[in-house]
């Protein structure tokens, strides 16, 4: 199943690219533009056909998609019957739409993955931990004294089985199944009423009443006091880099997490879940894309055998890796969210305003307008349109960097992957 995993987070991959040009493609004719070919793929031709003026087709290296667009730059040769459909001659609006229909394609992609998700998925609902008795799901084997940042992951160390304390629940024997029932006779309502309950009972010995099966039965154990975050801490965005020891206070720990319910919240209120998730994903994004120069340090420690920062940016091999690995062990809906994030961060990265990206041809388009517009203002002749020869040492520079960086992420993937399921 890991390696279906793969080969379909893969596929989708393809696809996403593939309706990225299609974007480009369907757009540019619907102003009139003249397309002439649309390919998946690169290298020798498998199959290929022709319908409208366009060539379609499928290539033997399923690494991409392309489409040509008549007139996309002023060193396009262009045949005279051509002329009138070549894209430089259409408003610079429209050829803004074209230019971005991709990476609109992309957002469209994500959304839409997004609904079906929320819409048809069962997801976790912690609402409904709100009351009536709780269902084990992991039991810690050992507790850590005290929360301490770890800037290898940019989260919290956990615990050190053999050299920390064990865990209560494991002391008792508790299992995965279990349903816990009461804490020193007083009936569990909730996941939250039992989370107060051993917060408050650090350095006390504790009862608690499990149902496993057809059978009930009390065990119990003393909770030793440990230093956890303040409930109004561990529920803020703070980042794990920022705590100090006054957001910190002594509390009882037991050593086990709950079984989240499960739900399916249907078509309705998907739209307004998507609607929060997409401004969410796209505020990451941006905030991951600023944060590349500082990164890149972090992927030559991974490389060098250091632990590898789970927020270093990954490559296409990366991801489909991580894809496997949600699809191998079930979780489709991650597997999904994953997905639809990365169209929302190939959507916004090419809409970047350099070039080979589609943002550098906006760029130039724009550029070429308001020189235009400055050169009549003052009564001088229009210059014309840009030559897009002279920008090619910057356009190399651009490739060169991106194709290093590139090359950096796989060989990280390969050699120090990341594993979000341990």
């Amino acid at each position: 199943m890991f390696a279906v995993g793969i080969i379909v987070f893969a596929l989708g991959i393809l696809v996403s690219i593939a309706l990225h040009e299609a974007g480009h493609m369907f757009s540019a004719r619907a102003f009139g533009m003249k397309v002439t070919r649309y390919f998946i793929g690169f290298g020798p031709t498998l199959f290929a056909f022709r319908r409208k003026g366009v060539e379609y087709g499928l290539k033997a290296i399923p690494a991409g998609a392309f489409v040509n667009i008549v007139g996309m730059t002023p060193q396009d040769e262009i045949a005279p019957e051509d002329e009138h459909r070549a894209m430089w001659r259409y408003p610079v609006w429209k050829r803004t739409i074209v230019l971005a229909a991709g990476s609109l394609t992309h957002f469209a992609l994500g959304i839409v993955i997004l609904w079906l998700i929320f819409a048809f998925l069962a997801l976790p609902q912690p609402e409904k931990l709100t009351s009536g008795p709780v269902t084990i799901d992991q039991v810690s084997a050992c507790v850590e004294p005290t929360v301490t940042y770890d800037p290898a992951t940019g989260g919290t160390k956990p615990c050190v089985q053999g050299t920390d304390p064990a865990s209560p629940a494991s002391v008792m024997g508790l299992q995965t199944g279990d349903v816990v029932l009461a804490i020193d006779g007083q009936q569990v309502d909730g996941w939250q009423s039992l989370t107060d309950k051993v917060r408050a009972s650090g350095g006390q010995d504790v009862t608690v009443t499990i149902q496993r099966g057809d059978q009930t039965f009390t065990r119990t154990a003393a909770l030793p006091t440990v230093l956890r975050l303040k409930e109004e801490v561990a529920t803020s965005d703070r980042p794990a880099s920022s705590i100090t020891s006054a957001d910190l206070e002594p509390v009882g720990v037991i050593g086990i997490s709950p079984v989240q319910p499960k739900g399916v919240y249907g078509p309705a209120r998907a739209f307004g879940m998507t609607w929060d998730q997409t401004t969410g994903m796209f505020g990451a994004t941006f905030d991951s894309i600023k944060q590349f120069p500082e990164k890149i340090p972090k992927l030559w420690s991974a490389l060098s055998g250091q632990p590898r920062d789970p927020n270093t940016p990954i490559s296409v091999i990366g991801a489909s890796r991580i894809g496997g690995e949600l699809f191998g062990a079930g979780e489709f809906p991650t597997f999904l969210a994953v997905l639809a994030g990365l169209n929302f961060f190939v959507g916004i990265f090419n809409l970047v305003p350099l070039l080979p990206l589609d943002g550098g041809h906006i760029l130039v388009a724009w550029f070429e307008k308001v020189r235009s517009w400055i050169y009549r203002l003052v009564g001088r002749a229009d210059p014309g349109r840009v030559d897009y020869m002279k920008l090619m040492p910057i356009t190399y520079v651009v490739i060169l960097v991106f194709g290093g960086f590139t090359l950096l992420t796989v060989a990280a993937d390969i050699v120090n992957p990341i594993t979000l399921l341990k």
